[in-house]
């Protein structure tokens, strides 16, 4: 009897002392307006081809289109590829954790790499670092990016607690830094002269950005809270910060603009059930403590969304399945819609003639 007293208090102490990296904010989520109205339930990703990466490579997160027109995007790993009609051709090993890609006016790739900030690219071999830290302090979890026609570079770093170099990837460092609601997310600005300054601050796990078509606001996904803001960066509201969609059903991803003044989103993942302990951060802390298995975790049910700069809701495009994976991003390239994942060894690919 004296054993089993001592197992449950060493137990008991273990799930209220032990250290653990997360330390849980309040917050009260709304209720989640689940699959309905604009969000209604549907199958049309159905339709997508699933285009496997080669040699057992995984997480295909961007993609890109460079001005003669191929498309490119990356793994897991650090390898790019060109997309070519039947099977992605590996073209160069870039190392670390890319995530956005873009092209520049200048026909360069630039690449939003989690482990090293922004880099470029213009050839195999070529790879350089344009910006890895602001004002001393290290760029730790570059997302997406998108740049502007003077050149200007904007990006999102999900959080300045965490580094996903350092807590196990990209993926497991998301959930950890949702979980918590720690507010270090923001968004910068890498101007042609070389300055890099910070733009907005204080979001729970910033990820897509996009420009609008006469680049005088810039959309921003919080991943943490469900919304997406539009910060105005030309006019009257220069530096104003507002929100254009709150409360959505699933976590918004990354965020490409179409240059018709729609976008593409995606959803990583629907509102988990788990949302139910946000407001115990107590509680948090000794799910955390209990280890991964029963940690809160993305739900696999793919989501693309278009919009338009006011956020109306255009059309949604859904896999309920989860055959897709964790999706991230889609993009119309070469009379194909693409649909990206985090994590599988596949991206889905079909006619843009076939969208709704």
């Amino acid at each position: 009897m004296r054993i089993v007293l001592g197992l449950l208090i060493v137990g008991l102490a273990y799930l209220v002392f032990w250290p653990v990296p997360v330390q849980p904010v309040a917050w009260t989520p709304p209720e989640s307006p689940g699959f309905t109205g604009d969000f209604a339930e549907n199958n049309a990703l159905d339709q997508l081809e699933l285009i496997s990466l080669p040699d057992g490579e995984k997480g295909p997160e961007d993609i890109a289109i460079m001005p003669d027109g191929s498309v490119y995007t990356t793994s897991l790993s650090g390898a790019l590829y060109r997309i070519d009609d039947e099977a992605p051709v590996k073209v160069d090993d870039l190392g670390g954790r890319p995530l956005g890609l873009t092209v520049g006016p200048d026909g360069v790739l630039y690449i939003a790499d989690s482990f090293r900030g922004i880099m470029r690219w213009t050839g195999p071999g070529t790879l350089q670092s344009v910006v890895s830290e602001i004002n001393g302090a290290p760029v730790i979890y570059a997302n997406q990016l998108d740049v502007a026609k003077d050149g200007t570079i904007y990006f999102s770093n999900s959080s300045d607690r965490f580094d996903p170099e350092t807590m196990g990837g990209t993926k497991p460092t998301s959930v950890l830094t949702i979980w918590e609601q720690s507010d270090t997310g923001y968004v910068a600005r890498h101007a042609p002269d070389g300055t890099t300054e910070k733009l907005a601050e204080g979001f729970v796990y910033t990820n897509g950005v996009a420009l609008s078509p006469g680049e005088d606001f810039l959309l921003i996904a919080e991943t943490g809270r469900a919304r997406v803001y539009k910060l105005w960066l030309t006019g009257p509201k220069a530096g104003q910060q507002e929100v254009l969609m709150d409360n959505l059903p699933g976590y918004p991803d990354n965020i490409e603009a179409q240059g018709d003044g729609t976008y593409w989103m995606a959803f990583a993942s629907p509102r988990v059930p788990s949302e139910a302990l946000m407001p115990y951060p107590f509680l948090r802390k000794v799910i955390w403590r209990l280890g991964p298995t029963v940690r809160p975790a993305p739900i696999h049910r793919g989501m693309m969304v278009q919009f338009d700069g006011d956020g109306n809701i255009l059309q949604t495009l859904q896999d309920p399945g989860g055959r897709l994976g964790i999706t991230t991003g889609g993009k119309l390239a070469g009379g194909h819609f693409y649909v990206m994942t985090l994590d599988s060894p596949w991206f889905g690919r079909m006619p843009a003639s076939n969208l709704p």
